[in-house]
């Protein structure tokens, strides 16, 4: 294990509990400029991190350059985390099928869906969990259609040695403008790499600025035209592209979010804590790209979050005030 020092996370959102503050969530927060310079910034935002599914719009960009015929929601869904509706799994069913494989050929793990509605309705039928419900099985339905496609290996294409690991390697360090810090394993199974929260906002504002007929231009426009292929009904990245067009945002595990606009604003969260309950780091990012500039106006009410009491609000979750400003 790698000796690395705990970041010096710093405070960046209050849970309020009937007036009283009951807890806070420490993070870091990077804001780019239009211009791609630094322009807000919380935290240790170039210390490196797992940008987790955050990173899925490079994974998908470095399989649209090894030659996967991704479009449309097939890309979409690589670039995201899906919620398991139905839609989804036939997407991923459609990536496999047209590269000649089927669900067996994945190696996600088996699980049951991500979408709270979707995998209650699956529990009370008595489902059992598939490769295909798995959130992250789009990305690897696109990672064995490049495999193919380039007549490479597909039993092992999770291997970090494998030519398509190299090329997201590759494409990653290209793209956040910094070598690799570290490499792990996702929950997925896939390699999971380390760059900063710093290079993890650069690399999706050169996607979102891409000009049109690059590889990269496609991914970010097959999210933008597709918002609901890469999160799912209820989930915050598929509302937040729907209500700001032209907005592009992926979450990833462990309270990671990144967010760019087709103007060059880039935003890149993490808390530390993890934000299990999804409370924190969307909030934390908007309140950045507003301070950048951005008009958040159709998805204000993201700023806080309600705590319950008694099945009523009684506070929230919301940025603390030292985020009101860069």
């Amino acid at each position: 294990m790698p000796d690395t020092a705990v970041p010096g996370y710093v405070p960046l959102a209050e849970v309020v509990r009937s007036g009283f503050r009951e807890g806070v969530h420490y993070g870091a927060v990077i804001g780019l400029a239009a211009d791609g310079t630094a322009a807000y910034r919380r935290g240790p935002a170039d210390a490196p991190m797992f940008p987790r599914s955050a990173a899925k719009p490079f994974q998908a960009l470095a399989a649209l350059r090894a030659g996967a015929p991704l479009s449309g929601p097939a890309l979409a869904i690589a670039a995201g985390s899906h919620s398991g509706q139905d839609i989804h799994v036939e997407a991923v069913l459609a990536t496999l099928s047209a590269a000649g494989l089927g669900a067996d050929d994945l190696r996600c793990p088996p699980d049951r869906p991500m979408g709270g509605r979707f995998r209650d309705a699956m529990l009370r039928a008595g489902g059992e969990p598939t490769r295909t419900l798995m959130n992250c099985s789009g990305k690897h339905a696109a990672m064995l259609a490049a495999c193919v496609a380039r007549g490479w290996s597909t039993g092992d294409y999770l291997d970090p040695g494998h030519p398509l690991q190299v090329l997201v390697r590759a494409t990653i360090e290209e793209l956040c403008g910094e070598p690799v810090a570290h490499t792990a394993v996702d929950g997925c199974g896939a390699p999971q790499m380390a760059v900063s929260l710093a290079g993890l906002a650069r690399g999706l504002r050169a996607m979102a600025v891409a000009p049109g007929g690059t590889p990269e231009a496609a991914v970010i426009t097959a999210m933008r035209e597709h918002p609901e292929y890469v999160a799912g009904e209820g989930r915050d990245d598929t509302r937040l592209m729907r209500s700001l067009p032209g907005l592009v945002s992926k979450i990833g595990a462990e309270g990671v979010i990144a967010m760019a606009t087709p103007a060059g604003e880039s935003v890149a969260v993490k808390i530390s804590d993890g934000d299990p309950q999804t409370r924190a780091r969307t909030a934390v990012a908007l309140t950045a790209l507003e301070a950048l500039g951005v008009d958040i106006g159709p998805v204000r009410d993201m700023l806080s979050v309600d705590v319950l009491g008694g099945g009523a609000p009684v506070g929230a979750v919301r940025p603390l005030p030292a985020l009101a400003g860069p």
